[in-house]
């Protein structure tokens, strides 16, 4: 069995291909690479197929288009790793892959780990705007712990799909696939699994560099206020994916919280700078299906600073810009 499983979804991504799979096979034999072409129309199936004829742990899919998503799902049904990471094919994972890979060793000696955290950096086509998040003051380092020993997360700061490589096994415990021709599913892909998370162990490198500044990416402003629609789908499928009541950890039910709070304000945020009656409306519907679900705590999160959402878009509009104005200084990430 290999130790590390990497699942790459690709859609036309002949000119970025090359730099994100050489810098994933410097981890050699304890690598199993799954390139998944999704219907492209450029040259990116030959080129995986040539990586694939090039390095015997490397395997390519073709498939339909179905999105980012779909080729999570399908690459998860074939992964041979004990460990699962999802890296998009315009970025990279540094040249501290190495170090990762020894650590995950390591940690499997000590009776393995449900979920590896790591630090990513935002790159940007403006590089006085890169930078890293890290998770030194929430989590301990280099020690497998549980969700007691995990202290306060900073406003800014979430589990990622940049950021996490659950266990195989962890991942594939959810039957609940994630949604085709869907931008930000994989909020929910790291949110679905956390509650069969027990084991965790956190190492402090820039793991992942996550690039922006692409106009097609769907990070762009621009995109995410079309795609508000998205953002929402994401949100209410995590919302909805258990209760938190029935979470036993505190320290874990009250991280669900604080990454509901985050995920749900990118939903209103980018709906309500979208402005039309219909996000108004797609607005309300989300919180309707939230209060069916559980009334307790999506009145607790509308008690939030997301109580803007409640308001006539005259007055929650120019709030949410101020809102997506700040944060942005702190970590800019589009």
């Amino acid at each position: 069995m290999k130790l590390l499983s990497v699942i790459v979804p690709c859609y036309n991504s002949q000119d970025y291909l090359h730099k994100c799979i050489d810098s994933l096979v410097v981890g050699g034999d304890l690598m199993d690479i799954i390139i998944i072409n999704d219907g492209s129309e450029d040259n990116t199936g030959k080129i995986a197929d040539e990586y694939a004829a090039k390095y015997p742990f490397i395997r390519v899919i073709h498939q339909e288009n179905g999105g980012h998503g779909e080729g999570i799902n399908q690459g998860l049904k074939v992964a041979k790793g004990i460990y699962t990471k999802v890296v998009d094919s315009d970025d990279i994972l540094s040249e501290d892959l190495p170090i990762f890979l020894d650590q995950l060793a390591k940690w499997e000696e000590e009776g393995g780990v449900d979920l590896a955290i790591t630090n990513y950096y935002y790159v940007h086509n403006n590089s006085k705007h890169n930078k890293s998040i890290s998770y030194d003051n929430a989590l301990p380092e280099e020690t497998i712990f549980g969700w007691d020993d995990v202290k306060r997360f900073y406003p800014h700061q979430h589990f990622t799909i940049h950021s996490t490589t659950y266990r195989t096994e962890v991942m594939r415990k959810s039957t609940t696939p994630l949604p085709k021709h869907t931008s930000y599913e994989d909020n929910f892909m790291v949110y679905r699994s956390l509650n069969d998370v027990e084991r965790m162990g956190y190492l402090n490198v820039d793991l992942y560099h996550y690039t922006i500044g692409r106009d097609e990416q769907s990070m762009q402003e621009s995109t995410m206020i079309k795609k508000y629609t998205h953002l929402l789908l994401v949100a209410q499928l995590c919302f909805t994916c258990y209760h938190l009541d029935d979470i036993k950890s505190t320290k874990l039910r009250k991280y669900l919280e604080h990454n509901l709070f985050i995920l749900i304000g990118g939903g209103v945020i980018y709906g309500n700078m979208n402005g039309s009656l219909q996000a108004k409306k797609d607005i309300d519907e989300f919180w309707n299906a939230c209060l069916d679900y559980d009334k307790k705590y999506a009145k607790k999160l509308q008690r939030t600073p997301l109580c803007v959402s409640l308001l006539p878009f005259t007055i929650s509009r120019p709030i949410c810009m101020i809102f997506k104005w700040v944060s942005h200084m702190v970590v800019p990430f589009n």
